[in-house]
Order: structure tokens, then sequence, then C-alpha cells
């Protein structure tokens, strides 16, 4: 039987997904997989990039979890491509690749101001509140009033953590340095801006409804927001997910101090529709000082023009959370302007001529963009697999396959890569350090320290 070695590099639910699909569907050839991940701990935005009070959404991690653990597929843990190991290294030692290592870094919103002092990206303040060991510990929440640009799940995860009483989040995993700079944040308003309409927004209902349940926080919507067109009432008509959304909001409007934001919480809320982002102003110190915006109205097609009136509201910090984006890797073609991995239905291509690049295929966010839930990831990872499967006769073909090359090549330079058994390790320390506080875990920031707990050390 043949033997195919692959590497899949990036050990989120893409590559983990794409390494299961492909053990269980393969019949034809003897399957070995090696999974690197640059981080000490696996399941990628699972772990880094879902807020720590959706427990709901982390329950993908059972799933995962199992797939893991059935030992059939190696983990190296802390091991960067680019720099611990090289495509030229990949091609030594297996048949093909996959790369599945997402998009963790926010997109651009090309305004003037944008680089204003306490203007940020929200992939880089969900890392901060997940404890990603790579980002620093703390960070600056000075800000009374706080704007967050953008309508979808990730605009709401930042404004729920932002507007969210710290203590009502003990009893999840969040890291205790998140738990104290949360206790201190003088923050009293969030405004969300969305520069198209109520039924337009991107969000699911189960997002949106939770903010409604946030203890001592008003939630403030304005009815001059609520003014359908035709194509807004045929979505709320024929669409379950709009409608129930624009059933919450339509509860909302009818709590007290809704307009004018005169409720009894020591919080407020603010959802803005038809607002589309025209500059953040800067004070004399180059700081955060007020967010303008263009009135939207519908354009009877689905979109939106401006109409010419402009709006303030003044800040001090502002996120925008207007999508991820991918980051290039050494050796692999990246398109720029996309984020992602040129690439025929994840076979990737070179970014010159379109052709097929032999035995390099792609997953994941890093293949499609970031679209598409824990569902479309499986579905993705199938049409990659199946590549992989039907190019054999184009797969790499190894100077040195045996399994025992990759741990040598790595201990030969110096890398401190961890492995299952060390990601076992890890979890149970974190659960164990969360236990006496009735807490699912409590994670192990630092990086150094991660790798210490997972390598025995």
């Amino acid at each position: 039987m043949t033997k195919l070695r692959l590497a899949i590099v990036g050990a989120g639910p893409a590559g983990i997904y794409a390494a299961d699909i492909l053990l269980k569907s393969e019949r034809q050839f003897d399957v070995s997989i090696d999974l690197f991940e640059q981080l000490p701990a696996p399941y990628g935005l699972v772990r880094y990039g879902v807020a720590p009070d959706h427990p709901r959404i982390k329950g993908v991690v059972t799933a995962l979890r199992e797939v893991l653990d059935r030992g059939d597929i190696r983990i190296f843990g802390n091991v960067r491509f680019g720099e611990d190991i090289t495509l030229d290294d990949l091609k030594q030692h297996y048949n093909a690749v996959i790369f599945s290592t997402g998009a963790i870094r926010d997109a651009d919103l090309d305004i003037p101001g944008i680089d204003a002092d306490g203007s940020y990206g929200a992939a880089d303040f969900v890392s901060w509140f997940d404890g990603h060991p790579d980002v620093p510990r703390e960070w600056p929440l000075e800000a009374e009033s706080v704007a967050v640009i953008g309508n979808g799940n990730v605009a709401l995860d930042v404004t729920r953590m932002l507007a969210k009483h710290a203590d009502d989040l003990l009893p999840t995993e969040v890291p205790d340095n998140v738990y104290q700079g949360l206790k201190a944040s003088p923050v009293t308003d969030v405004h969300v801006f969305g520069r198209r309409g109520p039924a337009q927004v991107k969000f699911t209902p189960l997002e949106l409804r939770e903010l409604g349940e946030l203890r001592d926080v008003d939630m403030v919507v304005y009815d001059e927001d609520f003014d359908y067109d035709e194509a807004s009432l045929a979505a709320i008509q024929t669409n379950k997910q709009v409608k129930v959304i624009d059933r919450v909001l339509q509860q909302w409007r009818t709590r007290p101090g809704v307009n004018n934001a005169g409720g009894e919480a020591s919080r407020r809320l603010h959802l803005h529709f038809w607002a589309k982002p025209v500059e953040v102003v800067k004070d004399a110190g180059g700081r955060v000082a007020a967010f303008r915006y263009e009135r939207t109205k519908p354009d009877a097609e689905g979109g939106v023009v401006g109409t010419g009136e402009i709006r303030e509201v003044p800040i001090q910090a502002l996120y925008r959370a207007v999508g991820y984006f991918g980051s290039p890797l050494t050796g692999v073609p990246f398109d720029e302007q996309h984020g992602v991995i040129p690439n025929h239905e994840g076979q990737v291509l070179s970014a010159d001529s379109n052709e097929r690049i032999p035995g390099v295929y792609a997953t994941g966010w890093i293949k499609r963009g970031p679209v598409g839930l824990i569902g479309h990831t499986k579905s993705d990872a199938m049409e990659t697999v199946r590549h992989v499967i039907n190019d054999a006769s184009e797969w790499w073909q190894p100077a040195h396959p045996e399994e025992d090359a990759i741990p040598a090549l790595l201990e030969q330079r110096g890398v401190r890569w961890t492995d299952l058994e060390g990601w076992h390790r890890l979890d149970e320390h974190e659960m164990a350090l969360g236990a006496p506080h009735e807490r699912a875990r409590i994670k192990v920031v630092p990086r150094d320290e991660m790798i210490a707990i997972s390598r025995g050390e």
C-alpha cells in the first residue's frame, strides 16, 4: 500500500478537520499526518478567538479533542513555519502539505485618523482578552465612551466584553489579568456603528440576544433607524434569522429610556445603523476624540448611499471589527488584496502564472477568506482533501520520509516543541487552576510557562 506522509500547518478547526476527514475516508493509502502549530496549544481561534463567556461555541473543542485524542495524528506545537521549519524541509519529509493557518490580522479601515492613539483592531483586543501568549498582558482601558465599528459577531463580542461587568465573567475561563483590567475600566457608553440597516446585519440572533441580557446595561436603539424600505421588509418576511433579529430589536424599542438613553443602568450600549465611517477625529495630542460618520439610506438594490448628513459622537477609544485578514507564509504564494493563499478548490496556485503548485494545498480561512462558521470549515476541508488524494501522481517524493526524522530535525535546531501528551499536561494544569474557584479553567498565558508545563520541565 502506498504511503501518504502529509504535513498540515495550523492546528485550528480547519487543520484538525482536514486530518480527520483524510484518516476516516482514505482506504487506498497508508496515511500518516503531522500537525504543526506555532502556539504551544491547539484549537486556533476556538481557543484564542472566541470570547470567554461563550462556552456553547467552545463546545466545538470537545469534538476537536476527540479527534486528537485518538492518537493517530502527531502534533508538533510551538513550531513556527518559516523559522523552525520551512517549505524545503517539508519537501524532504512529506508527500504534500496543507496550510490551514487561518486569518488572524485585522482588515484595514481606510479612513482619516484611523491611526490615532486609542484606535485599535478588534482582533488584537480579542487576542488580549483570550490570553494569547504573543500579545502584551496590559490593555489600555481608560475610555468612558467607546466606538465599535462593524455589524458582525466579532463586533458584538468586543462590544459585550467592553460593556459587561467584569464580575459577571468570573465563572468563565477569563485570564486573571484580563479580569483585573476590565474591572478597572471606567466605561459608561459603548456605541456600535453599522453602515447598513437593522435588516442587513451580519451577526446571529443568539449573539444579539445575549447583549440584551447583560446585567446593569441599558440597550439604546433609535427610532429613526427603523423606517424600513421594501427590501428590508421583504428580508424580515422571508428570512427566519432576520425576522428573529428584528423581533429582538423591536422589543428593545419598548424598553424605558431607549431613544434618550435615560435608563437606570450604570452602562449604556448604543446601536447606530445607517452609519458610514468618515473619520476618526483626533485631539491636539493625537488621541481619539470623536467618531465622524455619514448617515446613509437604502439604495433600493440592497446597498446603501450617502445622504450627505455628517454626524459626530464624542469618544475616547475606537475598535474596528470590519473583518479578519490572512498573513503571508514564507515561500508560499499570497494574495495581498484578499489576504488568502491563491488556490483553486484548495490546490495552491502560483501568484504570477496562476499555475498549480504540486504538493501544496490550503484549507479554512487562509483558503477562502474569513467567512462562514465551523460547518463550512468541514465541507471546505473535504474539497481540499479530495484533491490531495486525486493528485497522487504529483506528490513530492521525499528523501527522508521516516517518522523519527522530524523530531530529530527539531531537536537539532533547538526547538522546544510540544506534543499531544504535553497538551494534555497543560490542559489538566489549567483545569486544576480553575477548580478551587469553580471555574472551567484558568488559562496559562506566558508562552514560556505554557512550554515548560507541556514539556514537564
